[in-house]
């Protein structure tokens, strides 16, 4: 059976969300209504959703503060903003933040859903470029399926955490990969534990690459880590 799309919507307006809800589900969506920017970001942060539909004014957080929020432990998640403006600066400023889209009220429903399913097209085509099994980090090879780093007959068993942070540092070869990006990525909690912890892992995998003089992992102050090469 064919998984159904996770939405995320948070809509204040409790008629307009209940509404939205029922037709997100009757179209084959597996839609989860919060009432307030706070409550939506709890969710997120339990649960995975492939979309989020965000209203920009909502109590407790609105939703320019809830995307900012939701990018930092997630960058990829295409986001779209609910708004009764229609201001060219709020428009900017969604777009600034990471917003895939942005549909002023009042609506039709079946513009938002042809909205959707454009963005779902998109980002399925681009998570299918990204889906890269086997890394290249000068002489050794990295497999990402076999939490394996090689350099011909010699064969380096990594731990799960090892595999997921070099990954994310393969991905994000010479850019900067941020500290909380990675600690919420693979460690859910940016705590100091999981900070320190983190900090281990990075030295274990220098030593792994430590005999390849093209590849290097530098630490970025106040920012995080960068993978050259």
């Amino acid at each position: 059976m064919e998984q159904k799309t996770k939405l995320l919507l948070a809509e204040d307006d409790e008629n307009l969300g209940l509404l939205l809800k029922e037709y997100l589900v009757a179209k084959g969506y597996d839609a989860s209504l919060f009432p307030d920017g706070e409550a939506a970001y709890k969710g997120f942060m339990r649960d995975h959703y492939d979309i989020c539909i965000l209203d920009v004014m909502m109590p407790k957080k609105d939703g320019f503060t809830l995307a900012k929020d939701i990018r930092i432990v997630n960058q990829d998640v295409p986001i779209i903003f609910l708004t009764a403006k229609n201001m060219k600066e709020d428009v900017l400023e969604g777009f600034k933040l990471g917003a895939d889209d942005y549909i002023t009220k009042p609506f039709s429903m079946e513009e938002l859903i042809m909205r959707i399913e454009a963005i779902l097209r998109r980002t399925s085509q681009e998570s299918l470029q990204n889906a890269q099994p086997v890394f290249t980090l000068g002489r050794f090879t990295f497999d990402t399926k076999k939490q394996t780093l090689s350099e011909g007959e010699n064969v380096i068993k990594l731990t799960t955490k090892e595999s997921d942070l070099l990954k994310l540092l393969c991905q994000n070869a010479n850019k900067i990969l941020e500290r909380n990006y990675a600690l919420k990525s693979i460690w859910i909690d940016d705590n100091y534990f999981n900070a320190r912890s983190m900090d281990v892992y990075i030295t274990k995998l220098r030593k792994h690459l430590k005999d390849e003089p093209g590849v290097e992992i530098i630490n970025v102050h106040g920012k995080g880590y960068k993978l050259i090469m």
